[in-house]
């Protein structure tokens, strides 16, 4: 079958991806800038035999996709900032019950309700500490609408591949650019479903790891009856304090992701091959990033792009082999302090001559902004 070629909008496509990736279970709360995902599934899951619930709050929203999904469906949820501050509690609920799950933050400027409909990249250390204790997760970060629609299938994989909620970040320019997208055909792109268990429902235990470092999940109301807790647990599902325990499901947790780094961490490399500066970009400065480093050479310097699209785990090891063949690396982000800069930094060092150029009043970074960092003199290259 060919691929329909189609003009999208980037939150459309992330609803229709996650619907080609088997969603059929969307529970929100509408709040600019991701309101249109949640207006699209109330079209779309009810025509496909699935359900869409308006929540009354994004705590509730959460929720019920935690339950939805240990019901056995695959379910999400949008929403921004203030939506995505909410629903810090019941992530950490998905966290320690290992439970299967997509959250889609389209980010937009604040603090609070801040610029409401303005993009902004500054969620990056919510998304990664935003919860308590020890945990990690997975965020997949779209440049394009074509890949709102490709993470948002690829946010499913991994969640249902790892037992794990997933953070789909788009910005607001991502969630409302329109594009042409080569939407893919039926069966094209690779859809994962979850490990079931076999074998006597008796003997099943929800938190004991397969050799891959995940455990099969049942689903509520099969013959498998379990527990799932917000508590300590051991591998039944129910309430244990020891220490031993304790120790051995936090290293579990953060183990399923890290022995499958190379399999998660997604960037792309552009003209990198003799570069002498490389631009590190993510979201909406992708296109910003690529347009000055064409620039760039035209002008005879030799830029290359690293694009990010996962954020967490930190695509770490390609940042420091890209970055040691570099004798200046920018990072172009929409926020005050360089969230994505100062993981730059932990990578290269203090000697690196690290660029930033920040955006932080709800306008968007340009390709000029770029290209002037490339020149400014050495000594200033901390200052947004």
């Amino acid at each position: 079958m060919e691929r329909q070629l189609r003009l999208m909008q980037g939150n459309q496509a992330i609803a229709e991806g996650a619907l080609y990736a088997g969603a059929r279970f969307y529970a929100g709360y509408p709040i600019t800038p991701s309101s249109e995902i949640a207006e699209e599934c109330s079209h779309a899951l009810p025509r496909l035999g699935g359900m869409y619930i308006q929540m009354e709050d994004e705590i509730a929203s959460i929720a019920a996709v935690i339950g939805a999904s240990l019901a056995g469906a695959k379910a999400f949820t949008a929403t921004s900032g203030p939506g995505f501050s909410l629903m810090q509690e019941n992530l950490g609920l998905a966290v320690m019950g290992e439970v299967p799950c997509v959250i889609v933050n389209v980010q937009r400027s604040g603090p609070s309700t801040g610029l409401a409909t303005k993009p902004a990249q500054s969620d990056i250390m919510q998304i990664r500490w935003g919860r308590h204790g020890d945990q990690s997760v997975i965020a997949l970060c779209p440049g394009t609408v074509a890949e709102c629609f490709t993470l948002a299938v690829q946010a499913f994989n991994f969640a249902e591949r790892f037992r794990v909620p997933v953070i789909l970040m788009p910005d607001e320019m991502i969630g409302h650019a329109r594009e042409g997208v080569a939407v893919p055909a039926p069966g094209e792109l690779p859809v994962v479903n979850r490990k079931a268990p076999t074998g006597d429902p008796a003997a099943y235990r929800p938190f004991a790891p397969d050799a891959d470092g995940v455990a099969p999940l049942a689903a509520y109301g099969s013959p498998y009856v379990f527990h799932v807790s917000s508590s300590m647990h051991g591998s039944d599902g129910y309430s244990n304090n020891d220490p031993v325990n304790a120790e051995r499901r936090i290293r579990e947790m953060h183990e399923k992701i890290s022995r499958h780094r190379d399999e998660i961490v997604l960037t792309r490399a552009f003209d990198t091959e003799d570069m002498e500066v490389l631009v590190v970009v993510h979201g909406a400065t992708t296109g910003a990033g690529r347009a000055a480093a064409r620039e760039a050479r035209a002008q005879g310097i030799r830029a290359g792009v690293l694009q990010l699209q996962t954020i967490w785990p930190f695509p770490d090891r390609e940042i420091a082999a890209l970055g040691a063949r570099a004798r200046m690396v920018i990072v172009p982000e929409m926020n005050y302090d360089g969230q994505i800069a100062g993981e730059v930094r932990k990578v290269l060092g203090a000697g690196a001559d690290l660029r930033r150029v920040n955006r932080y009043n709800g306008t968007i970074i340009t390709p000029q902004d770029i290209l002037d960092a490339m020149t400014r003199p050495v000594g200033n290259e901390e200052q947004p």
